[in-house]
């Protein structure tokens, strides 16, 4: 039995990992909510994981949103985030817990990068400024499992997916991200009959999404893959710490909210406000090295969208 700690299993990201690992027995999950373990706090995950003693964990646990609260939060997105990944990868550390799986993002890569985006383009140019704070953040993680892998020999190793979407989602438009966002305004533009709803930006850049269920085969993957002691797995973690996870197909953002339109059935015009920012015009990941550890990504669009929302319509 694999005792797995899940740090941020209320989210996205971490509720859909737990549904992922309970389908087998192989498995005993450790979960604590804010109330039980504010993360911000050294001392107390301290305590949380010398009691604990996990074989596993997996950071999702972050201060996430869009790029409207991106930009207007740089500070918190920062802050927040670093003190997160610190305290627990110190903890993780310092406990000698030598498997961890951080939760990374592709906005790592420099705006101007070739594409599709490889891993060696980390550091190799200047951000999107957008998501900046949150950028930097992030890569500040993968350096310190990266620094304490080289040093100390552990298997601290980070996964950078594309855009992510599923139940759980944060569906407000102004925080969330664009397809939880575009599925709450049509939805509503369905319901109150609406002719028209605003889209931020030009609609032109081009985006990579995938079903956070996916996600979760992929860490699961990992996961087997560090316990068996993987020798590919390991040359991974040797020469990167981290490996791009998406399902290598991108469209605009105009064709998104075309697709999620006659998903939703609604009948309604787009209006692009070319008054908001862009950000990346696209970011397309390289693939090839998760897929050469035996995963691809295996929900298609139409299904994903179809059933985000229908848990939306549920939920929401």
């Amino acid at each position: 039995m694999i005792k797995v700690y899940v740090a941020g299993h209320t989210g996205m990201v971490g509720s859909s990992i737990v549904r992922n690992l309970k389908k087998t027995r192989n498995f005993k999950i450790i979960k604590a909510d804010r109330k039980r373990l504010n993360l911000l706090n050294f001392d107390k995950v301290s305590k949380f994981i010398k009691k604990n003693k996990p074989d596993i964990v997996i950071l999702c646990a972050a201060k996430v949103g869009g790029i409207l609260k991106n930009m207007n939060f740089p500070s918190e997105f920062y802050l927040e985030n670093i003190k997160i990944q610190n305290n627990m990868i110190q903890v993780c550390h310092d406990n000698n817990i030598n498997n961890l799986i951080f939760l990374g993002s592709s906005c790592i890569y420099p705006k101007y990068a070739k594409q599709p985006l490889r891993e060696e383009y980390l550091l190799d140019g200047k951000l999107e400024p957008t998501n900046e704070a949150y950028a930097l953040a992030k890569i500040c993680g993968i350096k310190y499992c990266h620094y304490l892998n080289k040093q100390f020999g552990r298997k601290y190793f980070s996964v950078m997916p594309c855009n992510l979407y599923g139940p759980n989602d944060n569906f407000d438009v102004k925080s969330g991200h664009f397809i939880p966002g575009l599925i709450n305004k049509l939805h509503n533009a369905k319901l109150k009959k609406l002719e028209q709803i605003e889209i931020f930006g030009t609609g032109k850049p081009r985006r990579e999404i995938m079903h956070v269920d996916d996600l979760s085969n992929a860490i699961r993957k990992i996961i087997n893959l560090l316990m068996n002691n993987n020798m590919k797995l390991n040359q991974l973690i040797k020469n990167y710490s981290f490996v791009n996870i998406g399902s290598g197909k991108d469209y605009t953002i105009k064709q998104y909210a075309t697709i999620l339109r006659k998903i939703i059935n609604v009948n309604v015009k787009f209006k692009f406000n070319k008054k908001y920012p862009d950000g990346t015009l696209r970011k397309l990941l390289d693939v090839k090295k998760i897929k050469s550890l035996g995963w691809k990504p295996s929900i298609s669009l139409t299904m994903g969208i179809a059933k985000t929302y229908n848990w939306y319509k549920k939920n929401v």
